[in-house]
């Protein structure tokens, strides 16, 4: 489950890269023309040093992707026990599979499956066995037969004095002082059992806080993503109606240079947005114990 974040990760850099690989090429074209314009008296000078800037704006962006992809690449092969190398890919970030919502009626019983409920539930289990040891200490190891089989006299003294207290009679078997120190163990015991009971009770109400918390997550990074799609389009229409209006003479080189800034932002922050989404769905998983499925 823990290669799962970093693979995501990995693939919307890749994303990222192909974005603005994408960018640079639409923007030196871009250059390009801006460039003829000028010599033809269509375009100033500043148009042109606007337009370069748009093209390393995006070229620098480049590298420092490219960093963070390998470094990526090594981090997933440690993760996988492997020397840090290249990682073959898979499905697109925006193909891996996405359910349309968290089923209704999820039992909380799922969280009984997670590593630290299993673990403190054990706990919980050999603290109440040590009690169940304490108490047996405290029952009489006396024979019960004598010779021939008869009644042996230590259990004669038991049933023949009622009014003798169980520790009392039991210092006819064993030494008297031991009684203290069982008193002592049997306490121990329950003290530990409540310790743990009570790590138990906050260990299912995290896992519980972490489940709602994972809930929330999920469909908030999801509204997030729809957003960001709308805002994304929205930007890429602003971004060719601008550059359309400035090869007419309808509007500045700046409204250009606005607009393909806000376009590619945009496109970066979906990407983000997808795998913020993704990620939310992998905590889901986890907080469950290993998703929905029982």
């Amino acid at each position: 489950m823990q290669t799962w974040p970093a693979y995501f990760g990995l693939r919307a850099l890749d994303s990222q890269l192909e974005i603005a690989k994408g960018t640079l090429g639409s923007r030196q074209q871009s250059l390009q023309l801006t460039q003829v314009l000028a010599t033809h008296g269509s375009a100033s000078d500043l148009d042109v040093s606007q337009s370069e800037q748009l093209v390393y704006t995006a070229s620098e962006t480049i590298p420092d992707l490219e960093r963070q992809i390998q470094q990526q690449e090594n981090q997933l092969s440690i993760l996988l026990g492997e020397n840090p190398g290249p990682i073959a890919r898979g499905q697109v970030l925006t193909e891996q599979p996405v359910p349309e919502a968290v089923p209704a009626g999820l039992p909380s019983e799922l969280l009984e499956r997670r590593p630290d409920v299993r673990q403190a539930e054990e706990i919980i289990v050999a603290a109440n066995a040590q009690i169940g040891v304490a108490k047996a200490s405290f029952f009489p190891s006396i024979s019960l037969t004598g010779t021939g089989g008869l009644e042996s006299n230590v259990l004669n003294q038991f049933i023949s004095a009622p009014a003798q207290t169980w520790l009392g009679a039991f210092s006819v078997a064993q030494p008297i002082f031991e009684a203290g120190a069982l008193r002592s163990g049997l306490r121990l015991s329950r003290a530990q059992y409540q310790e743990a009971a009570l790590a138990y009770e906050q260990t299912v109400q995290t896992a519980l806080e972490q489940v709602s918390n994972g809930l929330i997550a999920y469909q908030k990074y999801r509204d997030f993503r729809a957003q960001q799609e709308l805002l994304t389009e929205a930007a890429q229409r602003s971004d060719q109606l601008s550059m359309l209006l400035y090869q007419n003479g309808g509007s500045s080189y700046l409204q250009v240079l606005t607009n393909d800034t806000n376009y590619f932002s945009a496109e970066l922050n979906l990407v983000q947005a997808q795998l913020n989404e993704r990620l939310s769905l992998v905590q889901l998983y986890q907080a469950l114990g290993g998703g929905w499925q029982q």
